[in-house]
């Protein structure tokens, strides 16, 4: 079951869709185009820029849980693709949620998936970055992670939760969550393009610190 944050700032609501006042940003693009890159280059300025505030106020950045939730890597053999993990962004907790060698009904493009891997770590970690960090990221929101019920759904309540929330999107998956992000009132979907992958970062970082 997913639980609520007790400690998030509610959204009023516009239409049928909850609208806060931090914006929901979904970075897209072509596979391999650098989403991941992007995503990462603007949470590292944000926690930079949180940490400078914090030490000039006197305080002890570590004591802050300022970025949190999941990231997605892929797994090599050699140089050959092979598999993919789902890591906390915190505690750096990994579990493979889709490899070619593992044995599943469920497949694909080639690779097996273990929708579990995603519910012993995405989830969790999620979970965490709704009730108690800063910002939430979310990378990615994809073929694979959609096979997982329960990280559907703690996506789904994440949206709701008024943080920055940077999430990297599949650019062609139907599936209905992704569907619904796109079609979200405060969501801003931006697009890698080689033309714009070193600038996008800045783009980014300057509409999500224009609330945060």
């Amino acid at each position: 079951m997913v639980r609520r944050s007790s400690s998030i700032h509610r959204c009023h609501t516009k239409g049928e869709v909850r609208v806060g006042v931090h914006p929901k940003i979904g970075i897209t693009g072509l596979p391999r185009s650098g989403k991941s890159a992007v995503m990462l280059k603007v949470v590292q300025m944000l926690q930079d820029d949180r940490e400078k505030e914090l030490r000039s106020r006197g305080e002890n950045p570590s004591e802050h849980k300022i970025i949190g939730g999941m990231l997605t890597e892929p797994i090599f053999d050699d140089h050959d693709r092979v598999g993919y993990s789902c890591i906390n962004f915190r505690s750096k907790e990994a579990a493979t949620m889709a490899h070619r060698d593992i044995d599943s009904r469920l497949r694909i493009l080639g690779f097996g998936i273990d929708p579990d891997a995603l519910d012993r770590v995405a989830v969790p970690a999620l979970q965490e970055a709704m009730d108690e960090c800063e910002v939430i990221v979310v990378d990615e929101v994809g073929k694979f992670s959609v096979e997982s019920d329960a990280f559907v759904a703690t996506v789904r309540a994440a949206l709701e939760v008024d943080k920055p929330t940077v999430l990297t999107l599949h650019k062609k998956s139907r599936h209905p969550l992704l569907q619904d992000i796109r079609r979200r009132d405060d969501a801003r979907i931006l697009e890698v393009t080689p033309v714009n992958r070193a600038l996008l970062p800045y783009k980014i970082h300057k509409i999500i610190r224009e609330t945060y």
